[in-house]
């Protein structure tokens, strides 16, 4: 996929009883894979299948609980719809499963933390998505004090890309995302934000997760069920700021703002 000519995006499949929005939406595999197919018709360039939330605060769950939620959706996807799957977990056990199921990139926000994950991104020769996190998300919000967040997260970002690309990861298949959301409040959410051209210095495509996440409802005053507005807002900046991918929930709306910007950038 070339990352650059226009802004990409990522829809979001969770398939989890918890996750900050729209857990436990769904009642079947049908429904979730119907819902992911509109996501394609809509213009979403991939899709993030995720089966264990990591919304500040989560529980973890079993691999083999996240694993048997997630395969028969990516089982089902690959038949059904034609963009690239991605796979939102910190497990390589459940990485293998979901790429042997038709999974073709790794988004793991703990930047293989999990031993086996680097191996595994090796062998399969597949992108994957290197995010920063401080601490895990059961107690990343319990410390959200940055000297300089924008130099703590390249500083990260710069190593984990490091120790992946010293593994073997080729270089080209590395995605960076400075983790909206995760252990940081909200002013060094915007203050990443606001400098996220500063992350082109890394050398590698950036993703931006910050759709309907709780600093825009502090922002706005609303609740997640209404942060619409405020994720495009978020979404239109990213993308004018060096983001070339955009995960949403409100695929619809996302694609179409960004085809507009795109157009006006040429």
């Amino acid at each position: 996929m070339e990352l650059g000519p226009r802004s990409r995006v990522m829809g979001i499949v969770n398939v989890t009883p918890d996750s900050f929005s729209d857990g436990g939406r769904f009642d079947s595999v049908q429904q979730v894979v119907d819902t992911a197919s509109r996501m394609v018709q809509a213009g979403a360039d991939l899709l993030d299948i995720g089966g264990e939330s990591t919304r500040p605060g989560a529980t973890p769950v079993e691999a083999t609980q996240e694993s048997d939620r997630v395969l028969p959706i990516i089982e089902s996807l690959t038949r059904d719809v034609d963009v690239r799957l991605s796979i939102d977990t910190r497990r390589a056990d459940v990485a293998r499963q979901a790429l042997d199921a038709g999974a073709a990139i790794v988004n793991d926000v703990s930047s293989l933390a999990d031993p086996g994950m680097l191996p595994l991104i090796v062998d399969r020769r597949v992108p994957v998505v290197l995010m920063h996190m401080r601490g895990k998300p059961e107690t990343m919000q319990r410390s959200t004090h940055y000297d300089d967040v924008v130099g703590e997260v390249t500083d990260y970002l710069r190593e984990r890309v490091a120790y992946a690309v010293a593994g073997g990861v080729s270089s080209d298949k590395i995605v960076v995302d400075p983790g909206i959301g995760f252990g940081k409040g909200l002013a060094g959410n915007l203050e990443v934000l606001r400098q996220l051209t500063s992350l082109r210095e890394l050398g590698h495509p950036i993703l931006i997760g910050a759709s309907r996440k709780a600093f825009i409802g502090e922002i706005l005053d609303t609740p997640v069920t209404e942060r619409l507005v405020g994720s495009l807002a978020v979404a239109v900046w990213a993308a004018t700021h060096g983001a070339h991918i955009v995960r949403a929930h409100d695929v619809a709306e996302t694609v179409r703002a960004l085809r507009v910007i795109d157009a006006l950038r040429g």
